[in-house]
């Protein structure tokens, strides 16, 4: 079949779980176009030829939260600087070559595409379960307003698609049709990971102001691996119990896989990943970033791990005193890697193949 696969660029989790699909789709056969935004575009250029660049949205932080009227403000002149043109080539471009179907990573250029010309539009991610599931109010609690805007947001971004497969580590009730929910995508270097326990905190935090963060983990008194704070050192610096790491995938890997707990924000897929590794997580969501808030509370709700919207000696302290009881939950989570997504895209592909005779 031919595919027009979007995806979006918004932080770094879209990309790389869209590359364990393309790889499978590419594996099957398949005729890819491939169109991304931001960061994505590079990361997706090392794996597959013809990836395409298009403006994407994307949001500004500041202090550890979203900072609404700059990122507005920021895409809509992004917007009027004659971006969109090149998109409106490529499409016009593509139309030679018809694809047989879209699949969005909660991308709207490709999803507008499929929408316009007939195509039918399959959606694969996470975010749409804000929309397409029913929340407990202990999820919601205290952030309704956010939820809200979360909510409409996430149910005009991709409508009416053909099916939507949703992946999660918690399973809440569908209440919309054609939906269904996966375990998360895992790349290949976390499957191929060897769980082992540790004695050793692993830090992931890009967000600029949390300073205040690192006393709090100096007084853990526990060796602590942190990646993201110091950004473009090239070797490791040491300041006590405290070790900055230079990026590295495998070494950020291999510190995942032997740590005892992590510390890091809301973001779906290293929270994914410590999940199957089985590794208890404190979760510090961005502020108004209402889909971290539902990742970083669903995993509290499950005993998976903690959510915190504040930092301290004493909130890391409480988290260290549930580590041995979210360890004993998670171990009881279980994943047969990525199979059941990719069967149930196989499906959903053959069910469109069917269509078209």
């Amino acid at each position: 079949m031919k595919i027009l696969y979007g995806v979006v660029g918004e932080g770094m989790g879209h990309a790389m779980r869209s590359r364990v699909v393309l790889e499978h789709l590419v594996a099957a056969g398949h005729e890819l176009q491939i169109m991304a935004s931001g960061r994505a575009t590079d990361f997706l250029a090392k794996h597959f030829e013809g990836v395409n660049r298009i403006h994407g949205f994307h949001m500004i932080y500041e202090e550890n939260r979203v900072r609404r009227g700059k990122t507005f403000w920021s895409n809509i002149l992004a917007g009027t600087t004659g971006v969109p043109q090149n998109i409106v080539a490529y499409f016009e471009r593509i139309l030679d070559d018809r694809p047989d179907v879209v699949i969005s990573d909660f991308e709207s250029w490709t999803y507008l595409f499929g929408k316009l010309h007939g195509v039918p539009v399959i959606s694969v991610d996470n975010m749409q379960i804000i929309n397409r599931c029913t929340h407990p109010e202990a999820v919601t609690r205290d952030h309704e307003a956010d939820f809200r805007l979360a909510k409409a947001f996430v149910k005009a971004k991709l409508p009416g698609c053909k099916h939507y497969l949703i992946t999660t580590f918690f399973r809440p009730p569908v209440r919309k049709p054609d939906t269904t929910l996966y375990p998360p995508i895992l790349r290949p270097e976390i499957l191929a990971a060897r769980s082992r326990p540790g004695q050793h905190l692993l830090v992931y935090q890009t967000a600029e102001g949390h300073e205040s963060l690192l006393g709090a983990l100096q007084s853990t008194g526990l060796e602590c691996r942190i990646y993201g704070m110091r950004r473009g050192i090239t070797e490791e610096q040491v300041e006590g119990d405290l070790r900055f790491r230079p990026f590295s995938e495998q070494g950020f890997i291999d510190d995942l896989a032997s740590c005892r707990a992590v510390i890091a924000g809301g973001g779906f897929t290293l929270m994914g990943e410590a999940v199957y590794l089985h590794k208890p997580m404190l979760a510090l969501p961005l502020g108004r970033q209402f889909e971290q808030m539902l990742n970083a509370r669903y995993l509290e709700v499950e005993g998976y791990g903690m959510c915190a919207e504040e930092i301290d000696g004493p909130t890391i302290g409480a988290f260290l005193a549930r580590v041995p009881g979210c360890a004993e939950r998670l171990s009881h989570y279980q994943q047969d890697g990525n199979s059941a997504l990719l069967a149930g895209l196989d499906a959903q592909l053959a069910e469109v193949a069917v269509g078209l005779g």
